[in-house]
């Protein structure tokens, strides 16, 4: 390697000008020096300082870990990018270079929304307590679970055994008819299934079947229009009877009593004691037609209609004080006390007219009618013929109504008030218990106040 020589020779130690600074008569010493690569391997190594000493000592211990991110340009050319497969983890290090222990799986981050749902469950069910309750009563836990009841298709003859046994629920608004054997029967006027009309008597075939379809208009104007259920004037009812059966029907409205009572004709609830749940009656029965031996037409019909009704904004109140009528106790049968904690609803509570929780309990009232309509002969009969005129025989009967009451309007029981009805004055049930739900006995009127075994 070629060195620069001296801009300015130097003196010497012995004498002046350019002699020889090493007395060798002016030669330089570093002449002959080549600065190579040889040379410059074989130089002495610079002394470290004292932290590289101590990296070095901890190092050989525990070598460093690259937190990933950052390359050097002795770390060699990076490794090709996967295009398939999982990625390699990388290991963390805290701000001090020491690694981190990975976190297993399964550890407590899950803790956290685990405790804020549970927290959210118990104020929701503190805020309901009563659909809590009810829940367990529905679930596995607190009883057997909630069977369906199977369809049932309107009768064609007279049952030979009762309905079959079904669980005991408690009925609410969201389900008015758990425990009850309807829940599987038709709805409404789906019941009123006609037989095939033919010539009977003095009529044509044309005028029978006219004839049946005015007795299914009549029921279902008298039991199943929703204003009269829910305590209004029969006025389309009123309007296919004959003019002696109108006048007696609106006597009875005007001025009910126990010899005359509206609920013989009309099925009528007090708005201010109980409110129908949905629009659905669950109807069950037949209709069948014969000559009535004078060349006139008779229609039998028989029939059972199940009422889910909820307690009406006075419905407590009435519970704790009655009013009785005079005359003795109505040939119906009141609910059977409930089983259930009458703490669901407490007593004296007043239910607004709306707005009521699907949870509220509600109850049922059964009525069984059996009723004849005779179609006279015109030529023989002051009659109209395409109005309803009333047969002999039949009656009604109705459960889960107050035995003592004779006001136009069935007056059920609901379970919730049942330790303030216990203590309430009037008529105490003295008959025998009966199933409102089995069709395959005659319906016997009677003047005792008994007991439903179901409601």
């Amino acid at each position: 390697m070629p060195i620069a020589e001296d801009p300015e020779p130097r003196p010497s130690e012995g004498g002046e000008g350019g002699s020889d600074p090493s007395g060798a008569g002016g030669k330089d010493p570093f002449a002959d020096l080549v600065l190579d690569d040889e040379f410059v391997k074989g130089a002495a190594v610079k002394e470290q300082s004292g932290r590289t000493r101590m990296l070095a000592a901890q190092w050989k211990h525990t070598p460093p870990v690259d937190p990933g991110g950052r390359r050097s340009v002795d770390d060699g050319p990076a490794a090709p990018k996967r295009r398939f497969g999982r990625k390699p983890k990388l290991q963390v290090v805290d701000p001090w270079g020491n690694p981190r222990p990975p976190k297993r799986r399964g550890g407590l981050e899950w803790r956290t929304p685990l405790f804020v749902a549970l927290t959210v469950a118990v104020l929701l069910a503190a805020l309901n307590i009563d659909g809590l309750r009810n829940w367990y009563h529905g679930t596995g836990t607190g009883s057997s679970a909630h069977t369906p009841v199977p369809t049932v298709a309107p009768e064609t003859a007279k049952p030979t055994t009762a309905p079959p046994k079904v669980d005991a629920d408690q009925p609410t608004v969201d389900h008015p008819w758990a425990g009850s054997p309807a829940e599987g029967w038709p709805n409404g006027a789906d019941a009123f299934v006609l037989p095939e009309a033919k010539a009977t008597g003095v009529f044509s075939t044309e005028q029978v079947t006219a004839q049946l379809q005015l007795v299914k208009d009549y029921l279902t104007a008298a039991n199943l229009d929703p204003q009269v259920i829910a305590g209004g004037r029969p006025e389309a009812a009123l309007a296919l009877l004959d003019r002696a059966e109108r006048d007696q029907a609106a006597a009875a409205l005007a001025t009910p009593s126990k010899e005359n009572d509206p609920t013989n004709w009309f099925s009528r609830f007090d708005p201010r004691e109980a409110v129908q749940v949905g629009g659905v009656v669950k109807v069950q029965g037949r209709i069948s037609f014969e000559g009535d031996g004078d060349k006139g037409v008779l229609v039998h019909t028989d029939f059972s209609y199940v009422y889910a009704v909820r307690p009406g904004p006075d419905a407590a109140k009435r519970a704790m004080s009655p009013a009785p009528s005079a005359g003795g106790p109505k040939p119906t049968k009141p609910a059977a006390p409930q089983t259930q904690d009458p703490a669901a609803r407490p007593v004296g509570l007043v239910v607004p007219a709306a707005d009521v929780a699907g949870d509220t309990w509600t109850t049922r009232t059964v009525v069984r009618r059996v009723e004849n309509f005779r179609f006279y002969d015109p030529a023989r009969y002051q009659v109209n013929p395409k109005k309803i005129a009333f047969g002999e025989g039949g009656g009604s009967d109705s459960a889960n109504s107050a035995c003592d009451v004779y006001d136009g309007f069935y007056h059920p029981q609901f379970a919730q008030f049942e330790p303030v009805q216990q203590d309430s004055p009037g008529s105490r049930p003295t008959g025998p218990a009966t199933d409102p739900y089995d069709r395959s006995k005659d319906l016997v009127p009677t003047d005792q106040c008994g007991t439903v075994s179901r409601n």
